[in-house]
């Protein structure tokens, strides 16, 4: 007999677990946030067991006295205001998370901040889950930016994503994820948009990004109460938190 798949009742809001469903979360107290998702599997073998358990690599400690913090290269948009709040430019490696009311510009403005890049020399990609690539490039068209040397791509599947950022001859510089609510890990059994899929697609493609030194720019989505969707882990996994 097959077994059947352990489920678990996550609220959408919070990200608080529960062991059945209910109408309120006794967490945040939002009504009708609770979600039936496929319950996380246990630590990977060797980890949190004794049975088998591998012993891990040494790590390379380094002193804490190194290059100067201040001569690491930033990506420069000169857009004044934008390079301000990002402290004089985004870090190669970082990741930010930028939330907004519904219509608001979020996508507009990140395009025009490709594409000034891109102008400046920077490998740019742009990444949407939630329009076509005509879409995306009529709003390039309109702001007169049709001419940026920017990578565009119409995509969902973390994998594809991840694959492309590792990429030794395509990989970019930086890359916008438009928005991480569309996202999804073929692996994880949750619709795209629960707290699961969320925080397991920022992962994997923060982890990507950090390894190979690609800025990534997540859009997220906002609730009717201004807060992020999602859960609050989201804002924590990133360096940069935008509203």
């Amino acid at each position: 007999m097959a077994k059947a798949s352990l489920k678990s009742y996550v609220c959408q809001s919070c990200g608080a677990v529960h062991p059945r469903w209910s109408g309120k979360c006794d967490a945040c107290g939002d009504w009708n946030s609770i979600v039936e998702e496929a319950a996380e599997s246990g630590p990977p073998k060797g980890l949190g067991s004794t049975a088998g358990r591998k012993k891990g690599r040494a790590l390379d400690f380094v002193d804490l006295k190194g290059a100067r913090a201040d001569k690491i290269p930033r990506h420069i948009t000169k857009m004044a205001e934008f390079d301000r709040v990002t402290g004089g430019g985004l870090v190669p490696g970082s990741a930010l998370l930028i939330g907004g009311d519904p219509g608001i510009g979020k996508s507009t403005l990140l395009l025009q901040i490709v594409c000034a890049l891109g102008r400046g020399g920077v490998r740019c990609a742009y990444v949407s889950g939630e329009e076509s690539v005509d879409q995306v490039r009529l709003r390039a068209d309109r702001l007169g930016l049709a001419d940026s040397p920017v990578a565009l791509a119409s995509a969902t599947s973390v994998r594809d994503i991840v694959g492309a950022m590792e990429d030794p001859d395509a990989a970019p510089g930086l890359i916008v994820i438009d928005s991480i609510q569309t996202m999804y890990v073929d692996t994880v059994e949750s619709a795209p948009g629960t707290v699961t899929q969320v925080r397991t697609s920022a992962a994997e493609i923060t982890r990507a990004a950090k390894k190979r030194g690609i800025t990534v720019i997540f859009v997220g989505h906002v609730t009717k109460e201004g807060q992020i969707a999602g859960p609050r882990v989201l804002e924590h996994m990133v360096d940069t938190v935008l509203y």
